[in-house]
């Protein structure tokens, strides 16, 4: 017989707010979500009716809220819920009772708070919120970073306006530091790796496998990219490619960013295709419940794989339509473009220096000084080049014997030590997926590489390392994860899955599935295009599965599991935050001097 013990009762008096109250409950304890447990706790919000005696008044229960507990947890797992709790001159109660097998101690922390707008209004805020992001993002009117952390700051200011302040803890808490860890380590692998003249090796290699088609050679990129990123990190694999992609596009006088985009977008479509090449799948597979069902990695990975096969051979020929070659060369000859990019770059790093002391200043004006004596040579080519022939209209042979020569391995034996430190990261990305027993985050694995190579390598100059990491787009992660965080707190992730549920709900029972599948898969892509994934995948595992479970509605689970990850994985494609690959590319593209805007990708 299971025992209940009441482990805490408290009351609040609502008598002097507003007509209608949200009352938000965040209940500290061993709790275990998404598992079924003989062991749990039931929250009750109670409220007392006057029946015009002061003696005898009735108790209505409100709200109820059952969580599993698993006592062989010790850690305290926070979950958070809000509810509504209807005004009156009486005063309401939370009362917890735990059910218990056995009679033992259970911890349990309880904080609540008034909320002074209801969820309708937090989701037209967040909306609002989130617009205006995008405003500041699509018309360039500041850099998307500032744009991230402006949205990030109105949203906080939102929360604590509407009483449900976070404290500076808690916004700490928010950011993923496993990502940025991640980020980071790559990023000074990448940055040791370009030191040794290995990518533009690599883009050699590449234009002799294509022999010299064009075309071919870019759809080789994009699939390997693809298959790269179905069993590594989206962004690792970005982080790889992108300077191959760059190095490659600059000897054969073409316009990176086309290349980088489509390479981009076969990344997210490759990651979508196994259980571990994407976050919304990782969070699929590890739930409890799809594998009591027989959802594991195998069964996961069978279904989505034939799916993302479908999609990429219609994904060849539409991107072959998208991109004609006209839209891939450069307009002006090869070493006119490469002066320019050379102007370009000199004066983004005069313009990067803030004289602190006469020394900085001298070295800023040389390097103006150098802007000038390359603008001038331009003006001077401008006038005596002519328009080159195309490079697909040379011997590819000849162009693979002078690429040769200009482009070669500088050093070797760093070359080595890369090789080795890249080869063992990836080797540990791909066991971390496959051997539970691995206790190692992928940002702490790519930290460790990352402090391995700079050890072996002997690195001096460690300020010029640190200066070819992307800082901006660090920075612009955080901000995001704190402004996706927030918007959760304002109950828009929640909403977009609550009106999904009643949309499937009101459609005929022998038209529910059909719709219910289409509808889950676009709603998922179109909001994964302007959300993070990795909330919005979190929300809707619990609303797919009460949909499943309820017994008016009636459909399986398995088919909108699939459409979920599906829309989740491929909505990141819609816009140029939609996923994390995107913005690091476009980060170490703007850095290479390829910068591309928001509507450029969109």
């Amino acid at each position: 017989m299971s025992q209940t013990l009441t482990v805490l009762q408290s009351a609040m008096n609502l008598s002097n707010f507003s007509n209608s109250a949200l009352l938000k409950i965040e209940l500290g304890g061993p709790f275990e979500a998404n598992r079924q447990s003989e062991d749990y706790v039931v929250v009750q919000i109670r409220q007392l009716e006057d029946s015009g005696s002061k003696r005898r008044r009735q108790q209505q229960i409100l709200h109820n809220w059952t969580l599993p507990l698993s006592l062989t947890i010790n850690e305290q797992v926070i979950v958070s819920k809000t509810f509504e709790v209807f005004n009156s001159t009486d005063e309401t109660s939370i009362s917890i009772q735990a059910f218990l097998q056995e009679s033992e101690i259970v911890p349990l922390s309880l904080t609540y708070q008034y909320l002074h707008a209801d969820i309708e209004t937090q989701v037209t805020i967040a909306s609002v919120i989130l617009a205006g992001v995008y405003v500041l993002i699509i018309f360039e009117i500041v850099h998307r970073t500032l744009a991230a952390i402006l949205g990030s700051l109105a949203a906080l200011a939102a929360l604590a306006t509407i009483g449900d302040k976070p404290s500076l803890v808690k916004v700490v808490a928010w950011i993923d530091y496993e990502t940025l860890a991640l980020l980071f380590g790559m990023m000074l692998l990448v940055a040791i790796f370009s030191e040794t003249g290995f990518f533009d090796y690599c883009a050699v290699k590449a234009y002799r496998l294509s022999r010299g088609r064009v075309w071919a050679m870019i759809i080789i990129l994009c699939l390997i990219a693809a298959i790269f990123s179905a069993f590594l990190d989206n962004v690792t694999t970005m982080l790889l490619f992108t300077p191959v992609t760059i190095r490659l596009c600059e000897v054969l006088n073409l316009d990176p960013r086309h290349v980088l985009i489509a390479e981009v977008i076969f990344t997210n479509i490759g990651g979508a295709s196994t259980a571990v090449g994407d976050p919304p799948n990782v969070i699929i597979v590890s739930k409890q419940e799809f594998k009591k069902m027989g959802l594991d990695f195998a069964a996961f990975t069978g279904h989505m794989f034939v799916g993302i096969c479908l999609v990429l051979l219609v994904s060849v020929p539409f991107l072959r339509l998208l991109y004609w070659n006209k839209k891939l060369y450069n307009k002006e000859p090869s070493e006119i473009v490469e002066l320019k990019h050379e102007i370009h770059v000199w004066r983004l790093t005069a313009q990067r220096i803030n004289p602190a002391s006469r020394e900085e200043t001298a070295v800023k004006c040389l390097l103006m000084q150098k802007v000038f004596t390359l603008e001038l040579l331009l003006r001077k080519k401008l006038k005596t080049f002519q328009r080159q022939i195309s490079q697909e209209d040379k011997n590819w042979e000849t162009n693979i014997q002078e690429l040769q020569k200009k482009h070669r391995i500088t050093d070797r034996m760093l070359l080595i030590k890369c090789l080795a430190v890249l080869g063992f990261v990836i080797l540990m990305f791909f066991l971390n997926s496959f051997v539970p027993g691995i206790h190692l985050d992928l940002g702490w694995i790519a930290m460790l590489g990352a402090i391995w190579l700079l050890v072996l390598a002997n690195i001096h100059d460690f300020e010029m390392i640190l200066s070819r990491v992307e800082w901006a787009t660090l920075l612009f992660f955080a901000a995001l994860f704190i402004l996706m965080e927030a918007l959760a707190h304002l109950h828009l992730i929640e909403y977009i899955g609550e009106q999904t549920a009643l949309l499937i709900k009101v459609v005929p029972e022998d038209q529910r599935l059909t719709v219910a599948i289409i509808l889950v898969l676009w709603v998922s892509a179109l909001a994964s295009s302007l959300i993070d994934n990795i909330p919005f995948t979190a929300t809707m595992i619990p609303v797919l599965l009460n949909l499943s479970q309820d017994p008016e509605v009636n459909l399986p689970v398995k088919p909108l599991i699939f459409s979920l990850a599906m829309g989740a994985c491929l909505g990141g494609n819609g816009t140029l935050i939609g996923a994390s690959a995107n913005v690091v590319c476009a980060g170490i593209a703007e850095q290479h001097g390829y910068g591309f805007s928001f509507m450029e990708f969109f």
